[in-house]
């Protein structure tokens, strides 16, 4: 319907222009005749056709620019949406949108490209400003609690130990802020595609239980247990970002495992692809939240992870240093179950670059 819709108002237009040509070019012809009779024909029949010519031309242009006039309200009312709707996004309105999208006929798709710019620019405005609240919010906190801690400590009466209690506070608080700048500093660094991605060839299974002994404070001191299964695998990547990525993995096993639970790491060929997965016996996440983890400052337990000293960005980095690696990152949980991270990996990531 749409295209016979087009054709006939082609055929229409292409009637229109034709019926102007012929009115233009009679109105000359009598015009000139009249002119003739009353003041008398040149001697050239080359001149009295010219004369003919320009006059069916001027006349012509005459009648287009009488259209444009009658129809010049019409157009300012179809273009008027689209300027509108333009001169709003330009000012930061991106609540902008042009309705009724199918009255514009071969500008239907500019249309629509106007309003799923509006909606995207909107998408990413509120990406913005959530990230500055969420930003502002975990440097608030912190700095609430040291500036609290640290006017306490001018009180005379306090014990020794109360002192040592509330400069470890002080100490930790400036150790998140310290994480949280930093971690957001790799992020802006690992997104803007100018950090450089340094392969080389390295045994992820080493890595891996190297990354587990460091570890084996925290595991221990929670009464853990920690299980391993780690089949000799080389990969070729970024060793140095690899390990942010398996340290913040299991960090987080431990953080929220209870004591007395288990962590396992599990690491093995599959094909041209190194699987690692670390699960644990944790609260587990919800159905809800799960999809969501990977956002920057995200926390499905809010409560657990402000507790905890998370800021809500170890995700984010795991996922942006996997896929640079050009790997995938996904998680499997159940509420009261635990939780379980899949991270694949090509065996070596400038092979994969030049397959894609």
């Amino acid at each position: 319907m749409k295209r016979l819709g087009r054709a006939v108002r082609g055929f229409l237009g292409m009637l229109a222009g034709f019926s102007s040509l012929i009115i233009s070019w009679t109105a000359s012809y009598f015009i000139l005749r009249v002119l003739f009779q009353r003041f008398g024909a040149p001697s050239s029949v080359y001149v009295s056709q010219l004369l003919g010519m320009l006059l069916g031309f001027l006349i012509l242009f005459c009648i287009g620019g009488l259209i444009s006039l009658i129809t010049y309200g019409k157009q300012n009312k179809f273009y008027s949406p689209i300027l509108n709707a333009v001169r709003r996004i330009s000012k930061g309105d991106f609540t902008a949108k042009v309705e009724d999208v199918e009255r514009y006929g071969r500008m239907g798709e500019l249309v629509e490209g106007i309003n799923e710019m509006a909606s995207e620019l909107s998408r990413m405005e509120t990406m913005r400003q959530d990230f500055i609240s969420n930003v502002s919010h975990e440097i608030q906190s912190p700095l609430t609690s040291i500036r609290g801690f640290a006017r306490a400590l001018r009180r005379e009466d306090l014990s020794r130990e109360t002192r040592e209690h509330y400069l470890d506070i002080i100490e930790a608080e400036s150790a998140r802020l310290s994480g949280l700048s930093d971690s957001l500093l790799k992020l802006s660094v690992l997104e803007s595609g100018s950090f450089p991605l340094e392969a080389k060839p390295y045994r992820l299974d080493k890595q891996l239980r190297n990354i587990l002994l460091a570890c084996e404070p925290q595991w221990m001191g929670k009464g853990i247990e920690v299980e391993a299964e780690l089949a000799e695998v080389t990969v070729t990547g970024a060793e140095d970002l690899l390990s942010q990525v398996w340290n913040n993995l299991l960090h987080n096993s431990i953080k929220f495992t209870p004591p007395g639970g288990k962590v396992m790491i599990t690491a093995r060929l599959i094909g041209t692809e190194a699987e690692v997965v670390v699960s644990d016996t944790g609260a587990g996440i919800s159905k809800e939240d799960l999809p969501r983890i990977f956002e920057r400052f995200y926390k499905a337990d809010k409560a657990r992870s402000a507790g905890a000293g998370g800021s809500g960005l170890g995700l984010s980095l795991v996922k942006k240093i996997v896929d640079l690696h050009l790997g995938e990152v996904r998680a499997e949980s159940r509420l009261g179950e635990g939780t379980e991270i899949i991270v694949t990996l090509p065996l070596s990531v400038k092979e994969e670059r030049e397959r894609e």
